[in-house]
This record gives structure tokens, C-alpha cells and sequence, in this order.
């Protein structure tokens, strides 16, 4: 813990110099942020003033092991200390040794692995490569990608223009990239195409796909992309026959199929890998986040063997090369953490802990007329506010639901930030029962509290 004045000099020197993503310094300055954070263990953090918060998403759902566990520092240093890099052209045995165990652990034949720094580079690395597969097969015709609206991908200037969520505006980096078509979201709760049942709106947005690929032209497009449960509309499950159908269409198509599973991968659905939940093998799945739990920067692109086959032989790579794509320290510590998940059964965790907090989600129910609906599978959960239940409508702006519920999550101790209607919650893999009982406990306080201001708080 640091001094007052130690702590106050971190701050303003933060405020000065950081420019700290999503964040914007001079409301930071007036809401006395950021908050500096300098130890962590399991679910909680604590700050530099010595207060210890629960960080209800666990870093960006993607402190999957939870913080504070040595092994995967003894792991980098170990690695640091024999090899910390490594000539051009060669390789290393961690980095062998985590292309071999995910390969092992990926559905079917996605067992040629390229990796990258993060989720975005696993996902812009993705469509270089359908692109490149597609001309390799001699039809060079073959680049528009059908991504999701509202759907996030990354931040890169490619997968920018990939669906494009809300809180990823792209109006400073126009001109948009070339061959980007947009379908609609399966999202039960508001389905875009007027389904009243999750397999009425999978079946229509599926088919929704189709027609795109239909009305472009088979032969231009190249690839459709999405997340297996979509965390930009706060996880949202499709009904069961969405990606069935998808793999479908896109097999008849000739169009390559890629799973985001950056935010769903590694336990974090209960399963190792979403795509798990429906038997859905897809042509590439791009991971990062759960691979190393956040530790050190790492993700990694996982491609079809039928499709990697078509980038063998001399002078027929794929061209593209990233400094630190397969740094061995980083390898090193993921294989750490997998084997971690593994020995502790924290995706069997995820799956029993995830059904008792989803559970306790859904009582709120009872007592709060703001919560319009839960939803998610795993530890991948979403409460939707609403101001009307039965018409689903939202907040105006001017109600600044948002910043008002992110001031008193924060005064009940959670880390626990929203910039939308969606609360989405994505703690690490370790939380037990009670700590789901300590978030529940400040997110009832919160949403009492707003209501009561509100003026529709329910009475006893």
C-alpha cells in the first residue's frame, strides 16, 4: 500500500501522461480516478490505498484462473531466464508444445495454430487468411466477410468494421475497409426479425445469412464470422438451431466459417469452447483472453487442418509475420494456466457456479421492476434493464441509468463498470458460491437504491 501523498502523485501523474483505453482523462480527474490497482487474489483486487474490491468481470472476462497465482510467474520466469526470445526462422518448445496441446483440445480437425498478441490480431490474422485460402483455391473474387451488426470483433482497422458495436465507434476512421456485409443478431430477447421464440429468431437469422450470401454472389464472399454466444448484446445465446443451420449454409456456399470464441473460449461457457454447446465445428476459431487468463499477452488463430493444407509447399506460406507471434515466455505461461483450468475442474466450475449465479440473477426478478430480462450460459450471464417490461423499452439518456448504477456498484465495492442498459458479468473461473452471493448482494443494494430514486422501488 502506498502513502496518501505517494497514492495522490500515481494519480495525477496517470492523469498526465496515461491514456488509458475507453477512458477519458479529465472526467477521470473529476471523479477522482483511476483507480491504481496493486495486488489481487482469486475474485478480489486491491487498490493502493489498501481497499479490496471484487472485480465482478474479472479484468474483460478474461482473468479466467484469477489473479494472484504464482505458478504462472514461476512459469515466465523459468522460460524468461533459459530463453526469452528466439532467432528468426526457429522456434521453441513451449511454443511447440501449446500449438500441440491446442490442438488437442480444439473440436475436430482445428489443429494448425498461428499465434498472435490478442484478440484482435487472432481475428485480423483470420481474415487474411480466408482471404489468402479462397485466391490459394483460385477464386481471388472471394473477399467480403458477413459479420453480426452490433457484434465487436477488435479494434484493429480491419475487424474495426466487423459488425461494429456501440462502444466501438467507427465514424473517426472512416473511410470503412472494402467487402464488409452485415446480418442481424439472434438474439431472443429483441429479435431483429421479428421471431418470437429463440428458434424462430435462429432460424430466421440464419437464413438471414443465406440471403446475404445469396444476393452477393457465393463467389464473392469469403467468410462469415461471429461469436458463438455474443457478449456485444450481453450474452446472448442463440436458440439451438442457429449454428447448425450456419455450418450448413456456409458448407453449401464454399464460404469459410469462423468462431470468436476471444471472450467464450477456455471455460468460460462451461464448456472448454462454445461452439461445444451444438457440435458446431467451425473452419477457424480465433482465441486469446481464457488461453492465459490475461497474464501476458497472448491469443491465437486455430485453423482446419483441410484448410492450413492449402498453405503448404515451397513458396506458398501464408505472408504474414508479427513480431512476437509465438513468444516462448508467453507460451510458456499459458501452458501453465491450461494446465491450471484443467487440474482444477474450473470449467466443470464455471458450468455449476455459472447455472447458481444465473439463478440468483433471475430472482431479481421479484423485487425489481427495472430487470427486463437474464440471460447467458456458463459464467457468461447479462441482466437487461428496461423501463417498461412489457414493451422492453429503454432508459432515455438523460436518465444516465449507466453512470448512476456505476456509482453505487462502486460504493458496494465492485469493480464493475457499464456504458449500456446490459449489465454483463463475466467473473473468473474460481468464483464459488459465496463470492456469487457478495456480488448479488451489491447489485440488489444498487438497483434498490436506483429504483428508490426513481420513484419505482417496490415495497414490502
Amino acid at each position: 500500500m502506498t502513502t496518501t501523498a505517494e497514492n495522490e502523485s500515481l494519480r495525477q501523474a496517470s492523469l498526465k501522461h496515461l491514456w488509458m483505453h475507453n477512458r477519458d482523462w479529465v472526467q477521470m480527474a473529476e471523479e477522482g480516478d483511476p483507480l491504481i490497482m496493486v495486488e489481487g487474489n482469486g475474485v478480489r483486487v486491491t487498490d493502493s490505498d489498501g481497499k479490496t474490491w471484487i472485480d465482478v468481470n474479472g479484468g474483460y472476462n478474461s482473468v479466467n484462473i484469477g489473479y494472484g497465482r504464482t505458478e504462472i510467474a514461476d512459469a515466465a520466469y523459468e522460460q524468461m531466464i533459459k530463453l526469452p526470445y528466439f532467432p528468426g526462422g526457429t522456434t521453441t518448445i513451449p511454443t511447440v508444445r501449446l500449438a500441440e496441446k491446442l490442438a488437442e483440445i480444439s473440436p475436430g480437425s482445428l489443429s494448425r495454430v498461428f499465434p498472435v498478441s490478442g484478440g484482435s490480431e487472432a481475428n485480423e490474422t483470420a481474415l487474411k487468411i480466408v482471404r489468402a485460402y479462397h485466391k490459394r483455391r483460385g477464386e481471388p473474387g472471394r473477399y467480403k466477410v458477413i459479420s453480426r451488426s452490433g457484434s465487436y470483433h477488435g479494434t484493429t482497422a480491419g475487424v474495426l468494421w466487423l459488425g461494429g458495436a456501440p462502444t466501438s465507434a467507427r465514424n473517426d476512421f472512416e473511410p470503412a475497409y472494402p467487402g464488409m456485409l452485415y446480418a442481424p443478431q439472434p438474439n431472443p430477447y429483441r429479435c431483429e426479425l421479428g421471431g418470437e421464440t429463440p428458434s424462430e429468431c435462429a432460424e430466421l437469422c440464419a437464413k438471414a445469412i443465406e440471403k446475404l450470401i445469396n444476393f452477393h454472389g457465393p463467389e464473392t464472399v469469403a467468410a462469415v464470422i461471429a461469436e458463438p454466444i455474443s457478449q456485444s448484446v450481453g450474452a446472448g445465446v442463440p436458440g439451438d438451431e442457429y449454428w447448425p443451420m450456419l455450418r450448413e449454409i456456409c458448407d453449401k456456399h464454399g464460404v469459410l466459417l469462423i468462431a470468436d470464441e476471444v471472450i467464450c473460449g477456455f471455460g468460460r461457457t462451461g464448456k472448454m469452447f462454445a461452439m461445444e454447446h451444438w457440435d458446431v465445428v467451425p473452419d477457424i476459431m480465433t482465441v486469446a483472453k481464457g488461453i492465459i487468463s490475461s497474464y501476458l499477452p497472448l491469443a491465437a488463430t486455430i485453423v482446419k487442418e483441410e484448410i492450413a493444407d492449402a498453405f503448404a509447399g515451397k513458396d506458398n506460406h501464408l505472408r504474414h509475420v508479427l513480431t512476437f507471434s509465438g513468444h516462448p515466455v508467453s507460451a510458456a505461461a499459458a501452458l501453465k494456466n491450461i494446465e491450471i483450468m484443467e487440474d482444477e475442474g474450473m470449467v466443470q466450475n464455471a458450468a455449476e457456479v455459472g447455472a447458481y449465479f444465473k439463478e440468483q440473477l433471475e430472482s431479481l426478478k421479484i423485487d425489481h421492476p427495472l430487470v427486463g430480462d437474464v440471460r447467458g450460459i456458463g459464467l457468461l450471464l447479462a441482466v437487461e434493464l428496461v423501463s417498461d417490461r412489457k414493451t422492453k423499452a429503454v432508459f432515455a439518456k438523460e436518465d444516465r441509468v449507466p453512470e448512476r448504477l456505476n456509482e453505487k456498484f462502486r460504493k458496494h465495492g465492485l469493480i464493475f463498470r457499464i456504458n449500456s442498459n446490459v449489465l454483463s458479468i463475466g467473473p473468473p473461473l474460481c468464483i464459488t458460491r459465496g463470492e456469487v452471493d457478495e456480488i448479488m448482494h451489491g447489485i440488489d443494494l444498487s438497483l434498490w437504491e436506483l429504483e428508490g430514486e426513481m420513484g419505482i422501488a417496490k415495497t414490502a
